[in-house]
């Protein structure tokens, strides 16, 4: 069936081999399903997100091939027999990824411009008690009716400090757009400070200027005495 794979009777005493189930398969060193770039082209017999749909034919690295693809029965080697019997089952498939991506479209035009806020506790500082992560934004967003899955929240770290956030909404490669996230404290900070944050969310303290103080009593009478006494002169 396989061109490229060694008998099992001829398995050299450590070979380099991939088990799938109870089949064995040993790749040759040099074998027509290796290019110069170590990919190959398989037949996707389930939907792979962020590869293709059920009868794509792809191209992946070997490793990704070998490692998960086929061990996990998601992918095979493509033949015409294979294709057709695939040709049904990739339409549905077909059809429903072009409604998905179609309800996708349409919340991100209506995420455009949203202003989320979140409230969370905090200390007097502005650091919260905890932070904010993809499953808190994802959820705001639900109970606001905005159905959005957690892995759509690209958020490159948790929030941990009360401020204003832009994040990016993302479905695939292309479909995307940005929202506003405001960490509100849950009580009214103590104007010790004023606060202010870098681009990576630490505190920066910047001290308000002294005013200055007043004159003392004594050293404005003798001021105004002195002033009193030029002007008699």
């Amino acid at each position: 069936m396989f061109d490229h794979v060694k008998p099992l009777g001829s398995m050299p005493a450590t070979p380099n081999f991939l088990t799938r189930k109870r089949t064995v398969f040993v790749f040759t060193e040099r074998t027509p399903l290796m290019a110069s770039s170590r990919r190959i082209e398989l037949l996707l017999t389930s939907s792979v997100e962020n590869l293709g749909i059920v009868g794509d034919i792809v191209r992946v690295h070997i490793g990704y091939a070998r490692n998960y693809l086929i061990p996990m029965e998601l992918a095979e080697i493509p033949t015409p027999t294979k294709i057709e019997a695939l040709a049904e089952e990739r339409a549905i498939a077909l059809k429903a990824y072009e409604t998905k991506k179609s309800e996708q479209s349409t919340l991100i035009e209506k995420l455009d411009g949203v202003v989320l806020t979140i409230t969370r506790s905090a200390n007097d500082q502005g650091g919260l008690y905890g932070s904010v992560t993809q499953r808190d934004i994802a959820d705001a967003l639900a109970e606001n009716g905005f159905k959005v899955d957690t892995r759509a929240v690209r958020l490159h770290q948790a929030i941990r400090h009360v401020g204003e956030y832009p994040v990016t909404i993302q479905f695939g490669a292309e479909v995307r757009t940005d929202i506003e996230i405001i960490v509100n404290p849950d009580r009214p900070l103590e104007d010790r400070e004023e606060m202010e944050f870098d681009d990576e969310g630490n505190l920066m303290i910047i001290k308000k200027p002294a005013d200055k103080p007043a004159d003392k009593p004594e050293e404005q009478a003798t001021a105004e005495s002195a002033e009193k006494e030029t002007a008699e002169a």
